[in-house]
């Protein structure tokens, strides 16, 4: 497998991607919620033994340990997630936590608003790559570039390889950052609520041009 000669050689760079906290922390859990914010019908996992297991993995932080719910990797170790929103999002960080011992996700690369990505669409250049830990708890957190992640209505996260086993398993997801509903939704809102009702708007601009008239 040609992921097992890079399987330990992650180990630069992570000090400056990775926040430690302490998972005792009560407010931390509340400022991962944006799972409720993902257009779950339409996630896509590609490469996952048991199709829709993928979606599993984004459950409430309170949920994280749960060992009944992951997605494991099926023909190498690679995962590839397309995450769709119901609106935009603020991304500012993520949690992952991984399969035991070597079954763990090694690289993480996210990709901004590339709907139904493939794995080949995958060895583009994404917008940004985190070297990982290992992570069985949700301690550690992946700090995105906010500026970069704003606006994102698609986040694809690829999962490229692993410590060293032949698959790759992950428990759960979480994702950090703000939420704001989609522009056109609030037109069409703002656009019925203009027009109540066709006959009454005639009337209204008769009675305006009359009146301009005179």
């Amino acid at each position: 497998m040609s992921g097992h000669s890079h399987g330990g050689g992650g180990g630069h760079g992570h000090g400056s991607c990775a926040d430690e906290h302490s998972h005792d922390d009560p407010e931390r859990g509340m400022q991962f919620t944006l799972f409720t914010k993902i257009d779950k019908d339409n996630v896509e996992c590609l490469n996952e033994v048991d199709d829709g297991s993928g979606k599993l993995v984004f459950k409430p932080w309170d949920e994280r340990l749960d060992k009944e719910k992951f997605v494991e990797s099926d023909a190498d170790e690679e995962l590839l997630f397309n995450i769709p929103f119901t609106g935009h999002v603020k991304l500012k960080g993520i949690v992952v936590i991984g399969g035991e011992e070597d079954y763990h996700p090694s690289q993480m690369r996210l990709f901004k608003n590339r709907p139904h990505m493939t794995f080949d669409d995958a060895r583009a250049e994404p917008d940004q790559v985190f070297e990982m830990q290992r992570d069985s708890t949700g301690d550690l957190e992946y700090s995105t570039k906010i500026a970069r992640f704003s606006g994102v209505h698609t986040l694809s996260i690829h999962f490229s390889k692993n410590f060293g086993e032949d698959s790759t398993k992950i428990y759960y997801i979480g994702l950090r950052g703000e939420f704001s509903p989609a522009p056109r939704q609030e037109v069409l809102l703002v656009s019925y609520e203009a027009f109540p009702n066709p006959a009454d708007h005639k009337h209204s601009l008769r009675d305006q041009a009359r009146h301009e008239i005179q």
